[in-house]
């Protein structure tokens, strides 16, 4: 797909779901950060939904409105034509995200999500990697706070150490917020779909090429006391692990031997017992179908919490690297995790594809490796801290 034909098209970033939560904080985040001249739209199943989003939106008679629905494969892909760039916030991505991808590329179109689902993002790499090197399109997924602040923070820490020696690093993660609906169903759904997610897994490592030379590996390790940071490390079976890792294979200055482990830290070891029995619990309740209704409508997708009680939420992410005799202590944090600064990552990615020299890059990619040093820069710029806390 050559430049001139993407800049042909009617919009460089088309916002798909944004009437659901998180969709309308990305959409109000672009109508007041989009540079001049910047096509975009807004887009979704609901017309009159849309229409009324984009009368809130400042410069809203400037904002288009697409119409297309995920389950029509025709419309989605109209949609993938008009843009240089989709992001989409419609999640479950396993329930509604395999159209879009799909189209996205086969037309040679940019697609971001904020999926934290393996097997989503494995299904895709089999299904949709080969054709999207093809058409040029780069598939990110997990351009929100899963995955940015680990992936790029992890990227950050490795370019304070020396290069073409062995690199460890290690993540602790704090925060302090609140789920919102879609992200407490998407979990849910997760939860409840083990076997297919480790079967996607299997399928993804018989069509990924190995890496040759080169190891790059995040082993779940047991918790632990850290000294390092002063908590109690939880080992987190998140995605974000495994997008460090793809990084680091893709990526030579990890170098030749690169190690990640990813970690919730806390204070106290009661708290530290709590979590971990919390989420046992939940992930044992989504086993049931009865119940896992009943979670789900506890919390609704679109629902989510109020701006005060975001205006109070923050998170840290500390990590420890090692490598060539040095040790570095970096952070990147910020605030409210899930929503404001979610929508602020997910927005600064979709301009970063649209309108940043980056480097060349197609397929399924991460952030580190398809934005990397321009997305750090867009999010600095922005609020969010990427930091050399010491370096010894």
């Amino acid at each position: 797909m050559s430049g001139q034909s993407k800049a042909d098209r009617a919009y460089d970033i088309v916002l798909y779901g944004a009437t659901g939560f998180v969709g309308e904080l990305t959409a109000e985040y672009l109508a007041g950060h989009a540079p001049e001249g910047l096509r975009w739209a807004i887009a979704g199943r609901s017309a009159e939904k849309l229409a009324a989003l984009r009368e809130r939106l400042p410069g809203g008679a400037e904002i288009g409105v697409l119409q297309a629905d995920v389950s029509d494969p025709a419309a989605v892909r109209e949609l993938a034509r008009q843009t240089r760039v989709v992001a989409t916030t419609v999640g479950p991505y396993i329930t509604y995200g395999e159209e879009l991808v799909a189209a996205c590329a086969d037309e040679g179109t940019d697609y971001l999500d904020l999926t934290g689902e393996p097997e989503f993002v494995d299904r895709t790499f089999v299904r949709h990697d080969a054709r999207a090197r093809e058409t040029g399109a780069r598939l990110v997924h997990a351009a929100g706070f899963d995955s940015i602040p680990h992936d790029l923070g992890a990227y950050f820490t490795v370019r304070q150490l020396p290069q073409d020696v062995p690199i460890t690093v290690d993540g602790f993660v704090r925060a302090a917020g609140m789920l919102s609906g879609g992200t407490f169903n998407s979990a849910l759904t997760g939860f409840s779909r083990t076997r297919q997610t480790a079967a996607a897994a299997q399928d993804r490592k018989r069509h990924e090429p190995r890496t040759v030379g080169r190891r790059a590996y995040a082993p779940v390790s047991a918790p632990r006391f850290a000294k390092e940071i002063g908590a109690w490390a939880l080992p987190l079976p998140t995605i974000d692990a495994q997008v460090v890792q793809r990084s680091a294979r893709a990526l030579s200055c990890y170098g030749p031997d690169f190690r990640y482990r990813h970690y919730a830290a806390v204070k106290t070891l009661p708290f530290a017992v709590g979590g971990v029995a919390f989420v046992g619990a939940v992930v044992a309740a989504a086993q049931v179908p009865p119940v896992r209704r009943w979670l789900g409508d506890r919390l609704k997708p679109g629902e989510g919490p109020s701006a005060e009680r975001r205006a109070k939420s923050w998170f840290s992410v500390r990590f420890v690297g090692e490598g060539g005799g040095r040790r570095v202590f970096t952070e990147v944090a910020g605030g409210d995790p899930g929503y404001g600064e979610t929508a602020k990552m997910f927005a600064e990615s979709a301009l970063s594809l649209a309108l940043d020299d980056l480097p060349p890059s197609a397929g399924q990619v991460t952030t580190a490796v398809a934005m990397g040093d321009a997305l750090i820069e867009r999010l600095r710029a922005a609020g969010i801290t990427f930091r050399v806390v010491s370096s010894q």
